[in-house]
This record gives structure tokens, sequence and C-alpha cells, in this order.
């Protein structure tokens, strides 16, 4: 392998803990040729900046829907949003993505990587989700690049989600930069059957015959848990047409 496909990983790693250029030529320092180190070094910078572009594309998201959940409970006196969860893809998950798709460590083939900043919004009930969702894709800076969903067509292990890929504009210093930010949108049923279904399945090399009976097991759980959603909606709607 490469040396710098090697080093690909660690630079990404200083990056998102903070770390200067200074850092990295103590931590790359005999570690590649000097060559592909004054490559590296030169690149650094520029990963640094698209990942705080990144950051900061997480964040004019994030505000928007508070926005969205602040003006929503002066109309109806309930918040739709229980939770907002943010974060930046792991650089392991960057590499192996990288990888699984035949791609170079590169700043192009970041680019193609949709879900390097990710946003989870916990929604009360079911129809706050597609609300919640036509709302943000109204706004004139929001372009939408993929949608996917998997409410009203769950995924073989039960898993349900609404899954948007956006485009949000970040306003810098001397540019604006275009940047693609993965949204997801579940009520908090689906979010503990996905948070315990990781747990429970993610990376374990389990015999085909526990594989199969937990599989139909989730499934069932995933059923009983929509089930609940749609309770909850319904008894939600008596009460607030009383």
């Amino acid at each position: 392998m490469d040396m710098k496909e090697l080093a690909a990983p660690m630079v990404l790693n200083l990056i998102q803990s903070g770390n200067s250029s200074s850092d990295l030529a103590q931590q790359l320092s005999g570690f590649i040729e000097e060559e592909s180190f004054l490559e590296t070094r030169k690149n650094f910078e520029a990963l640094k900046s698209l990942m705080s572009c990144y950051q900061c594309a997480l964040m004019e998201v994030e505000t928007k829907f508070k926005v969205l959940n602040e003006r929503f409970s002066l109309n109806h006196e309930r918040n739709p949003i229980e939770m907002i969860k943010t974060r930046m893809k792991s650089p392991e998950s960057i590499r192996e993505k990288l990888n699984r798709r035949n791609l170079p460590f590169s700043l192009d083939s970041l680019d193609q990587i949709h879900d390097i900043a990710g946003i989870r919004v916990i929604c009360s009930f079911v129809d706050d989700i597609y609300f919640l969702s036509d709302c943000l894709l109204k706004q004139d800076d929001i372009r939408l690049i993929e949608k996917k969903d998997y409410i009203t067509n769950p995924k073989e292990n039960g898993y349900r989600s609404l899954h948007l890929i956006v485009e949000v504009p970040v306003f810098l210093e001397d540019e604006k930069r275009l940047m693609k930010v993965e949204v997801q949108l579940r009520t908090i049923a689906m979010e503990f059957w996905a948070n315990l279904e990781h747990k429970l399945r993610y990376k374990k090399n389990l015999p085909d015959e526990l594989v199969t009976l937990t599989s139909s097991e989730l499934s069932e759980c995933a059923e009983r848990s929509a089930q609940l959603d749609s309770k909850m909606q319904k008894v939600r709607n008596i009460i607030e047409n009383v």
C-alpha cells in the first residue's frame, strides 16, 4: 500500500482534532518520504478548510431546524422536534467508503461522499417528519440532491427513517461554498429501534441460524414500533380535534 494512503487517515484525525500543520509535520516526520510529505503538507490546509466547511454546513442546517421548531411551537403549542444530533464522519469511515468505491484519497474524491456531514432529527410523530422535510426543502437556499423514504418503504430488516441529501451554501469571509449534508428524520420509536439494532448486530460474526432468528425478531420489533407510532399519532389527532 502507498505510504501516502497510509498517512491519509492520520491527516484526517489531526484535522478533526483541531491540530495545525506543525502537528502534521511532527506526526508524519519519518513516516513518509520527503516528497510525499511535502505534497501532503501542501494539501493539509485545503483539507482542513474543507472539513471546516462541512462543520459550518452542519451548523447552518441545524439552525434551520431549530428555527422551524421554534415557529411551530408558537402555532401549535408543541415542539415537533425532540432532539437534534450532528456528527462528522470519522476518518476511518471515510477511508473505508473511499476504498469500497475504489477512489483515491483526494479532495475530489471526498466531494463524491455525500454523508461526511450528518444531522439526525428525532421527531415526536411521523407526520412531523414530513412537515419538517417539506419546510426545509421549500427554503430557496436548499437544494435536494437525493431522497430515500424508508418509512413508506422500510428496509428488509425493518429500518425506518427519511433520508435526505441536501446542498446548502456556506458563506465564508471571501467566498460561498456549496456543501452537502445528510439529513435523517425519524421518530423516537424509530431511533430506539435503530440504536438497539446497531448495538446488537454491528460487526458481530453471528452464525447463519442466529442471523435468521435475530433478523426475524428485529423485523417484528420494527413492525411493532411502527404500529406504536401510528397509534400515538391517532391519539394526538383525537386530542387536537377536541
